[in-house]
């Protein structure tokens, strides 16, 4: 009698183990690339981190510091992450194997539509700079190097009829290093391309003895998107986004878009696009950008990138005209 109960006990634990190790098998790890932490990317990334692990069943999910829209679509070419936030002109050259990317094509697919990025081109009183003209000469930070703000900055720099490399002396910091030089004097401008408001310039605008200055971008538009495709459209930084501002401030606007790897199962795609969609009040409760994550905006004009399959079936199912 004992040999039978000790067999059942030994067959119990066995299967118990084995049904362990089917659970662990099952469990899928999804590393969501973001930005810098002085930014919007990070704190929207872990909050979608935390929404996919809460409420899709088998799946972990963790959120990556990065140093924004280029590295992170590396990381989505090498399969080191499985989700990536970017801006979509970084994705397109990424898509095209163009710009950062030659040598180097990425297939990232877009799983959806997130907010639109407004181009920062941040400075204070006591610089001289008014316009973009005013550029020439300063000490300017274009961006981290793994940034897409760098990408876009080259652009606008590009189209105001300045060159990045003889007209200025040019940094590469990330938003929140960006500040602190400006707050230092150790340059005269930033660029940076965020939701509103971004941290680190409110950072700086809330300093004291600090006005902040925030110059125009909205005109050079046309001749960004003549060179590179129907990319950017205009937008407004509302006065009083940030302290100090007392003026709306007019920029050029480009997309950003959740990302992942042309490999990603449809399944996880969909489950993905469905959470953030269903559960989007959870998103808005981390970072008020989130509020612009709605059916409305998932269109291929705000994506040229290609689309998941898994995406596109659940947009689909929701009435979306693709």
């Amino acid at each position: 009698m004992s040999k039978r109960l000790g067999l059942a006990i030994s067959c119990m634990a066995l299967g118990v183990a084995l049904l362990g190790g089917v659970a662990v098998a099952q469990q899928m790890n999804i590393a969501i690339a973001t930005g810098g932490t002085g930014g919007v990317y990070y704190p929207l990334g872990g909050g979608m981190a935390n929404v996919l692990s809460k409420h899709v069943p088998g799946v972990q999910a963790t959120a990556r510091v990065t140093g924004g829209s280029v590295d992170n679509l590396k990381l989505i070419g090498s399969e080191q992450s499985e989700v990536a936030l970017s801006m979509v002109d970084a994705a397109l050259d990424a898509l095209k194997g163009e710009g950062k990317f030659v040598g180097n094509k990425v297939e990232v697919r877009t799983l959806m539509v997130l907010y639109p990025n407004r181009k920062h081109v941040v400075t204070i009183e006591g610089t001289g700079i008014e316009k973009m003209a005013d550029l020439k000469g300063k000490r300017v930070s274009t961006g981290s190097p793994g940034s897409a703000t760098e990408v876009m900055a080259f652009r606008v720099i590009e189209a105001a009829g300045l060159d990045k490399d003889k007209d200025m002396k040019r940094e590469r910091l990330g938003v929140a290093e960006s500040v602190n030089a400006l707050k230092d004097k150790k340059i005269d401008a930033f660029f940076w391309v965020g939701g509103l408001p971004t941290a680190a310039v409110t950072d700086l605008g809330a300093t004291p003895g600090v006005k902040i200055k925030l110059v125009d971008t909205a005109d050079l538009i046309g001749k960004m998107n003549a060179k590179y495709g129907q990319l950017y459209s205009s937008g407004v930084i509302p006065k009083g986004t940030y302290p100090g501002q007392d003026k709306d401030n007019k920029v050029a606007v480009v997309q950003n878009i959740l990302v992942a790897n042309a490999k990603m199962s449809d399944k996880t795609a969909y489950d993905i696009v469905k959470t953030f969609i269903e559960k989007q009040p959870e998103l808005v409760a981390v970072h008020k950008e989130a509020k612009n994550i709605v059916l409305e905006t998932q269109t291929k004009a705000n994506s040229p990138i290609t689309w998941h399959p898994g995406a596109v079936k659940y947009f689909t199912e929701k009435g979306v005209k693709m």
